[in-house]
């Protein structure tokens, strides 16, 4: 492949250019990777527009999790801008609105003043349950590396991501409308945002893509099983046009 695209490389909640390193190997040969971080930011659509500031005049993106509702955004805003979004690990759906609604602002209000009270990493090791393959659990290294980033955050920038994901915007018309080439990636055993969800994306999005499953892995996949993910974002890659 003689040109490369770049790739912005945006991350999730608490997360950073940890979660990317891992694949970066594998993509480098297909783009030119940049690796964009979160500022204190409260909302998704203000993150979208900080990162198209710094951004080339046309690019491919990857999502992460939070960082999936920020791609929406960001094609959302400026989609003559770009050429293909890797989609994983994320969601589209608003806050559901009665009971599902007021549970999961419990959940997420609670883990922010678990972060206030007994710092970002007591939070994490709390959080993190939910976020890897339940096997990889007992895995000290990956979950270190997961808590370590966290930490590098405060309790006050975890508050600002977690109001900007309360106040998500609904991502559906903005899949209806996405022409680009678009990946789905999510790990198979992903509790946070499941393959169903993935499958749904699908449906609404014009040109209908199978969902990339990385077997056995959870939320985290990138961290979890970087080869699995590396080969399958490479795929992707070489499907845009140059």
């Amino acid at each position: 492949m003689s040109h490369k695209h770049p790739l912005v490389m945006i991350p999730g909640l608490m997360c950073d250019d940890t979660v990317w390193r891992p694949v970066l190997d594998a993509l480098s040969p297909y783009c030119t990777p940049m690796m964009v971080n979160h500022p204190q930011l409260s909302s998704l659509p203000s993150m979208a527009e900080h990162i198209l500031k710094s951004a080339p005049e046309r690019f491919v993106m990857a999502g992460h999790s939070m960082g999936g509702r920020v791609a929406l955004e960001i094609y959302r805003q400026a989609p003559k801008r770009v050429l293909g979004v890797s989609l994983m690990d994320t969601g589209f759906l608003p806050l559901p609105s009665g009971e599902a609604g007021e549970n999961e602002v419990s959940k997420r209000h609670a883990l922010v003043n678990l972060a206030h009270e007994s710092g970002v990493r007591a939070m994490g090791q709390a959080w993190v349950q939910g976020m890897v393959a339940p096997s990889r659990l007992g895995d000290a290294g990956l979950i270190n590396s997961i808590l370590d980033m966290f930490e590098t955050k405060t309790a006050a920038f975890f508050a600002d991501q977690i109001k900007a994901l309360i106040a998500r915007p609904d991502g559906s018309e903005v899949l209806r409308s996405m022409t680009c080439p678009v990946q789905l990636l999510c790990g198979e055993l992903d509790s946070w945002s499941n393959v169903a969800q993935h499958e749904a994306m699908s449906v609404l999005l014009p040109a209908k893509p199978p969902v990339d499953v990385i077997a056995g892995a959870g939320h985290m996949c990138t961290m979890e099983d970087p080869q699995a993910v590396g080969a399958a974002m490479a795929k992707w890659l070489q499907s845009i046009p140059a």
